[in-house]
């Protein structure tokens, strides 16, 4: 386990990597908290999981409020460019590095599976921009998908974007409205239960995956309240890692 400064000038975004022996797929994973904290039971708890699969691991502790969008974005893209870049040193697939992420945390891997735009920052470049930042799998775990309605999470909106967002930013950054055919196969999971995040946030995306005929693993359990991570304490919820291990499998991760 070690963690690395992502950007040339020092900022809160750290990535900790978690490798595994023997080298092959990876996932970068993003906590939830609300765009306000990252939860550290969706941390390295999830990247250990990942290496019982044969999984390398990276934790992204991307910048929070009072830091705005597109910063987590920029972080995010930065997390994926840099397992790319040193891929050979941490026996990395490169064509095989996808993205994990929960709540507001599944929320921005949601943005990096579906953004279509460079997701650079401005000013000077290096070596690891010219890496690509798409995952080729998401995995989204009761996510922040619409920014707007009944639905929405308001917290996570207010600190991404401030108090006052403008109807098309909502707009553009809800998942439902930014899926399309490029995006990668998507493993959706939620509780009825949330009262947090509402389940209707992942049935939307499901929804919108299907219409245009992105793969995508949907699974809805009964009980269970929000920020379960793991959830292995939680019967019915716990068996999501299951299932997601098969839908990676069947991915070639």
């Amino acid at each position: 386990m070690t963690e690395h400064q992502l950007w040339p000038v020092p900022t809160p975004a750290t990535l900790t990597a978690y490798p595994v022996e023997g080298g092959g797929p990876a996932i970068v994973v993003l906590p939830g908290g609300g765009y306000a904290r990252q939860a550290g039971h969706e941390g390295e708890p999830v990247a250990r999981w990942l290496n019982t699969l044969g999984i390398a691991a990276f934790v992204l502790r991307y910048r929070v409020a009072p830091h705005r969008h597109p910063l987590p974005l920029l972080d995010a893209a930065r997390a994926m460019r840099f397992v790319r870049h040193h891929a050979s040193e941490w026996g990395v697939d490169p064509l095989r590095v996808g993205v994990l992420g929960f709540s507001a945390g599944g929320h921005l891997a949601g943005l990096l599976a579906t953004e279509t735009a460079a997701m650079l920052p401005e000013g000077p470049h290096d070596e690891i921009d010219r890496k690509d930042a798409r995952p080729g799998v998401a995995v989204l775990c009761y996510p922040v998908v619409t920014l707007s309605g009944a639905p929405a999470h308001q917290g996570s909106v207010t600190n991404l974007l401030g108090p006052e967002p403008a109807g098309a930013q909502l707009a553009g950054l809800s998942l439902q409205h930014r899926a399309g055919p490029a995006t990668p196969p998507v493993f959706l999971w939620h509780t009825t239960e949330d009262d947090v995040v509402p389940v209707d946030n992942s049935l939307l995306l499901a929804s919108a995956l299907a219409a245009h005929q992105v793969p995508v693993e949907l699974h809805v359990y009964p009980n269970g309240k929000h920020g379960l991570g793991l959830a292995e304490a939680e019967p019915g919820a716990g068996e999501w890692t299951t299932a997601c291990a098969r839908f990676l499998r069947t991915q070639g991760w």
